[in-house]
């Protein structure tokens, strides 16, 4: 098969789903809350929403997967967040922002253990490292789309959210026509039984996709506003952060060979020491700094998510779905306590302690210590 038919629709899957569907609420956070009234500690609230749901999903993706399949797993994935997008452009109220929002954020949790078992599966050995890493980049591909989109809608938050539903759709029937439509297999669902949730060296891999969610949460939900509010950059300006932010994730799309080249324990502190940078590098009330920021926090994230993804595949080899469930899981529960803790933290002192200590924790976890002497 060809590779392409797998990995360009999963880039597209994964930059609606995690980009248009969840990230985008904090790049329309501004607006959103200045039209249905939040404040801090509400959009954190809403934020963890979409984390609940991602979790959620996690804990039930392996077994839909093996249930029904990828592809199926991947359409569900697609339709969810489509309505959640629709919803949120037509939200009358926090409450009916909130439930779409949820199965944005639904969507999330399905979709990369789906389409990490379709590149696991459908691909051959030498393309899945690059297949699973393109695949995972989507998310910056995503952000730059959405980036000049807002530019173009300027503060029409609700016309932005509704050319994402179309674009949701589209990209919703371009993978249900690529992706292969197989049915699972006896041996398949044998070896899901069989496999343990704990494998050698999993615990680490775990604690190291918290210590990433928890320590990114801050960036993700409030970087901007904090660009807007506190430091008092315009909106075209903001917008343009966000864009260059998504590029620099770009980046990270061709990282599958400096993973192998420096090993996922070098890869994964030099991921970490660039995201706890361009966190604290963000408080300094410069344009250069926060553009430098951008630039560090965009491509050290998404380097850090292709880690995970590439890590657990190669600790769960029977079962990429559970592997990728689990450590996407601990992501997303590190992103959900760090984003209800991350506004409380603004409402009680300010954003720039915030920001500060949400880099001292990214620092925290350089100290894990990542055995080197095994096969991955």
């Amino acid at each position: 098969m060809n590779a392409n038919k797998i990995i360009l629709p999963g880039i597209a899957m994964i930059a609606v789903c995690y980009t248009l569907g969840r990230y985008s609420f904090g790049l329309f956070l501004p607006e959103i809350s200045h039209s249905l009234s939040l404040s801090a500690t509400d959009a954190g609230s809403i934020s963890s929403v979409m984390y609940i749901a991602y979790c959620l999903a996690l804990l039930t993706a392996p077994w839909s997967i093996q249930q029904w399949g990828h592809y199926q797993i991947i359409r569900l994935s697609g339709l969810s967040v489509a309505v959640g997008i629709a919803g949120v452009a037509l939200a009358p109220n926090v409450w009916i922002l909130t439930i779409s929002l949820f199965l944005a954020g639904w969507s999330t949790g399905w979709i990369s253990p789906a389409l990490g078992h379709a590149a696991s599966t459908e691909l051959s050995v030498a393309d899945r490292d690059r297949g699973n890493v393109w695949i995972n980049s989507g998310t910056s591909f995503g952000m730059v789309l959405s980036g000049p989109i807002a530019l173009l809608f300027t503060e029409y938050w609700r016309l932005s959210y509704g050319l994402f539903a179309v674009i949701a759709i589209l990209t919703l029937w371009w993978n249900s026509k690529n992706i292969p439509n197989r049915r699972q297999t006896d041996s398949t669902s044998s070896s899901m039984q069989k496999i343990q949730i704990f494998q050698p060296h999993s615990v680490t891999l775990f604690v190291g996709s918290l210590f990433i969610g928890s320590s990114s949460a801050m960036y993700w939900t409030f970087a901007r506003s904090f660009l807007t509010v506190e430091q008092g950059v315009s909106y075209t300006t903001a917008i343009w952060f966000w864009i260059v932010m998504g590029a620099s994730g770009m980046i990270a799309g061709g990282s599958g060979s400096w993973i192998n080249r420096l090993g996922l324990a070098k890869s994964y502190r030099l991921g970490m020491l660039m995201m706890a940078l361009g966190t604290a590098v963000l408080i300094v009330p410069s344009i250069g700094y926060n553009f430098a920021s951008a630039i560090l926090f965009g491509s050290s994230f998404i380097f850090l998510s292709c880690i995970c993804m590439v890590w657990a595949t190669r600790i769960y080899p029977e079962q990429p779905s559970m592997g990728i469930s689990l450590s996407f899981l601990l992501l997303g529960a590190g992103q959900f306590v760090g984003s209800l803790l991350a506004g409380s933290v603004i409402d009680l002192f300010s954003y720039p302690i915030g920001f500060a200590l949400f880099a001292g924790l990214g620092l925290v976890g350089l100290t894990i210590k990542i055995r080197t002497n095994t096969s991955y």
